[in-house]
């Protein structure tokens, strides 16, 4: 019950930690910015819609909600899938990409002084383990 009341609370205060900071020196939500971090790390800095609502872990009505007003901001622009009339790309755009650049060192500040820094080596390690046999253990029951 400690671990998992730890847990919890722990990853709700951190993310709205996170979310904070960005707001307060971006005026950009977390959620947002991570949309922004998937699309750069993918080729051509694009990726299927069904696929970052995955990565996001979000819903596919909710991404497409987000993608609309981050769209709206220039950051983003949807673009259809040659080969699948039915798929749609969610695509970074320059301006997306530069905004992306001025926010990650703040992002990155943040995660290293609220959880990386507070843990040794063998502790990341052990987090890392944990997490992904979580998601790991996840995936196998989705549908």
């Amino acid at each position: 019950m400690r671990a998992w009341r730890a847990y919890v609370i722990g990853s709700e205060l951190l993310r709205k930690q996170l979310n904070r900071e960005l707001q307060d020196a971006h005026a950009t939500a977390l959620s947002d910015y991570e949309v922004l971090v998937r699309l750069s790390e993918h080729e051509g800095r694009r990726m299927r819609m069904a696929q970052l609502a995955t990565e996001v872990a979000s819903s596919k009505s909710r991404l497409s909600h987000q993608i609309s007003r981050l769209e709206a901001a220039g950051l983003v622009r949807r673009t259809e899938c040659g080969d699948d009339a039915r798929g749609v790309y969610a695509e970074l755009t320059e301006p997306g990409m530069a905004r992306l650049r001025t926010m990650a060192p703040t992002h990155v500040d943040g995660v290293r002084s609220h959880l990386i820094d507070l843990l040794t080596p063998e502790d990341q390690e052990a987090l890392a383990n944990i997490f992904e046999r979580v998601l790991t253990h996840l995936d196998d029951l989705a549908p």
